[in-house]
């Protein structure tokens, strides 16, 4: 299992020094060893399917023309996971300057029961329990638990990128996960 780990790291610095060179198999070959884990961070920091593709494609953008900037090539998923978060704060600020939440979707606009398999509609419930958990969150919140989650990064990590203090990310990550999980019984 080490050997494994090792190799991973081996092919992760590899691709690296690659995409470095401009590379752009071994670019698209570290992009698919992440994009699901920036995907999700996305829509569930931003809460819309459309932002969220254009805040990662951004991401990825800035990665592959900047790559050149990655000092330790085996730091390649924290360091994307930077990029995306600064693109997450500007578009949670341009929210805040130019949009007022939109209203929730009708009940009108959502697929009928029979419609769709039973796997869709366990996903689509799924998912609409995860966004209804999601709301309760503020904007810092909601990167702190993506980031922990999807991102997979440490309290030591989203301090460093969120500028904030180790202590202060743990507590808050811990009040989020109980401010979600209140809301979610709540509604049992």
């Amino acid at each position: 299992m080490g050997s494994e780990n090792n190799a991973g790291k081996i092919d992760v610095a590899f691709l690296v020094k690659r995409a470095k060179k401009k590379d752009k198999d071994a670019f698209v070959k570290l992009y698919e060893m992440v994009y699901k884990d920036l995907y999700r961070t996305a829509y569930y920091t931003l809460g819309n399917k459309e932002d969220a593709e254009n805040v990662v494609s951004d991401t990825v953008i800035d990665a592959y023309t900047g790559i050149e900037g990655l000092r330790d090539d085996l730091k390649f998923k924290p360091w994307i996971f930077g990029i995306l978060s600064n693109h997450l704060k500007a578009e949670i600020r341009y929210y805040q300057k130019q949009r007022t939440y939109a209203s929730e979707e009708s009940i009108d606009e959502m697929p009928l029961a029979d419609k769709v398999s039973e796997n869709e509609l366990e996903r689509l419930v799924d998912s609409a329990v995860i966004e209804q958990a999601f709301k309760v969150l503020n904007e810092e919140e909601k990167l702190i638990v993506t980031m922990t989650v999807f991102g997979g990064y440490d309290s030591k990590e989203i301090a460093d990128k969120l500028e904030l203090n180790r202590n202060t990310v743990r507590s808050k990550y811990k009040r989020a996960l109980a401010k979600m999980k209140t809301n979610l019984t709540k509604g049992e």
